[in-house]
């Protein structure tokens, strides 16, 4: 008799004015999936991006120099109303945060213009967050009697996996920008010894041409110059 009163109870909540209010609501936009880039930006050359994000959320740009001389470039990001967020110049990575976002499209620029011989690796990622939407729960909760909280425990089951799966998300991530970092210190490393070789071997060949003139000053130092007469 209980469970019909409360089935009866739930059925007048839903046609009271205001009631099916929340059912009616449509849930809140998707954000878009996150994404990663790597490109070659050529010397003298700049190069934009347009990335779109819901209103009312959250997105992470993040950008990192992993090839070229001077591993620098300079960035830039602009709203979808066209005003100027982030401007930099000459940096090797940067990770800005932009929250609230505004709905529309975004624009990153990365300006390897200054350069006019090297050319640069670049690798950016994008990091979204939807809204966090707590006041249709709270309101619900007021409404349930408290024998039916039992039955909002699989929400919570729900929302802890969901916790689970964004953490599991931010740490492939961070090993992402991990990886880019590494790619960084090894192409730096390799041009530091290209550069090792290079000089060491320049060396080496002044070396000898030095020790050569050096015995052949001495032995014509020793050389007798004067002329036999007969």
């Amino acid at each position: 008799m209980a469970a019909a009163w409360r089935a009866l109870w739930r059925l007048l909540l839903l046609l009271a004015p205001g009631g099916g209010s929340r059912a009616a609501l449509a849930p809140p936009p998707a954000p878009p999936p996150d994404s990663e880039f790597t490109f070659l930006l050529p010397a003298g050359r700049r190069e934009c991006f347009y990335q779109g994000a819901p209103g009312g959320g959250s997105m992470e740009a993040e950008y990192q120099v992993i090839g070229g001389a001077g591993l620098d470039i300079d960035f830039s990001l602009e709203s979808p109303s066209g005003v100027l967020l982030i401007n930099e110049y000459r940096k090797s990575d940067g990770v800005h945060t932009i929250e609230p976002t505004e709905a529309g499209d975004y624009k990153l620029c990365f300006d390897n213009s200054f350069s006019t011989i090297s050319e640069k690796l670049v690798f950016f990622e994008l990091i979204f967050d939807s809204p966090q939407e707590d006041e249709d729960g709270d309101n619900w909760a007021e409404v349930v009697e408290p024998e039916e909280m039992l039955d909002m425990k699989i929400e919570d089951i729900k929302e802890s996996i969901e916790t689970m799966k964004n953490r599991l998300e931010r740490s492939i991530q961070m090993q992402t920008l991990l990886r880019a970092f590494e790619a960084r210190d090894r192409n730096l490393q390799e041009s530091n010894m290209s550069r090792v070789n290079f000089w060491s071997a320049v060396n080496l060949g002044v070396l000898v041409v030095v020790a050569f003139l050096q015995v052949y000053m001495l032995k014509s130092l020793f050389e007798d110059k004067r002329q036999v007469r007969t």
